[in-house]
């Protein structure tokens, strides 16, 4: 077994600067965990299985066979545990029916002309196609007539996704498909978005060209009025960018439709957070301007 430095935590031979970067981003995760009744062997068993998976699926040699030897050397994991565990299938991690569907609904509706007022943004539709004017129900017919527009409907307000108005049409409660509501559909957007910001940041430390944009604005010293604030003009400056990059992302999908090389996916993002400042929750030291 390494030995591991008390002061730091760090493992001998990899950075003290890495070594405080993942036990800070761990904070904030296990935090979670157990707020949620999650224990240690618990996670334990997971990260042995992501280990495996990741060691086996992503550090192959060219032209090589992966074995349980090599992937056990490279993780550090009993070989007669990789081998268990790489006989073990795993099931894809899938979007909630609701949310896989959702999003192309609600992807229509924020990006094309006859889903939008005269200044851009989603018209508030009526429930059925009867009134003469853009409905619901043929916002989800023109995506998928698999399902009932009844059933979208009950579920997106159920998730707090969008809401009869006072003239009893739909409305969306958001320009961007993020559920309010809803333990799954929200688990499901922490796994994709956390998962995909980690991995920009992972590529950046690792690659001198070609990185990925992976900015943030920090400030300590505030106010908790401040801080609402800023998170009212982040929320109202971040929808801008994300309204536009949706716009130009849907043209491109539909361009790229059919055309060889289409399999790649983009994620863009935007987060804010507020707390107070601590040393003890990862902050900056509080003597610090």
């Amino acid at each position: 077994m390494s030995d591991i430095d008390f002061d730091t935590g760090a493992v001998p031979g990899t950075s003290k600067a890495l070594w405080k970067a993942l036990r800070r981003l761990l904070r904030p995760l296990v935090r979670l965990l157990l707020g949620l009744q999650v224990t240690y062997p618990q996670v334990s068993a997971l990260l042995k299985e992501v280990f495996v998976e990741v060691g086996d699926r992503d550090f192959r040699l060219k032209g090589k066979r992966q074995t349980d030897s090599r992937v056990s050397l490279l993780t550090g994991i009993h070989r007669k545990d990789v081998k268990r565990l790489r006989q073990t299938s795993h099931s894809p991690s899938v979007a909630p029916p609701a949310l896989s569907l959702g999003e192309q609904i609600h992807s229509r509706w924020i990006s094309r002309a006859e889903w939008l007022d005269e200044s851009g943004k989603p018209l508030a539709l009526s429930r059925q196609d009867d009134s003469g004017r853009p409905s619901f129900e043929a916002l989800v017919e023109s995506v998928s007539r698999d399902i009932r527009p009844r059933s979208v409907l009950d579920e997106w307000r159920r998730l707090g996704v969008a809401h009869l108005d006072e003239e009893g049409n739909v409305a969306l409660d958001a320009s961007a498909f993020v559920p309010s509501k809803g333990f799954d559909e929200k688990s499901f957007y922490l796994g994709r978005n956390v998962a995909d910001h980690i991995a920009a940041a992972a590529h950046n430390l690792t690659h001198e060209a070609e990185t990925f944009v992976e900015r943030s604005v920090y400030y300590n010293r505030l106010t908790e009025a401040s801080g609402r604030e800023l998170r009212r003009l982040s929320e109202e400056k971040g929808m801008e960018a994300l309204e536009a990059l949706n716009l130009r992302a849907a043209a491109l999908q539909t361009q790229d439709r059919g055309v060889e090389g289409n399999d790649h996916r983009f994620n863009f993002g935007i987060y804010v957070y507020q707390e107070v400042d601590s040393p003890s929750q990862g902050g900056v030291d509080p003597d610090e301007d």
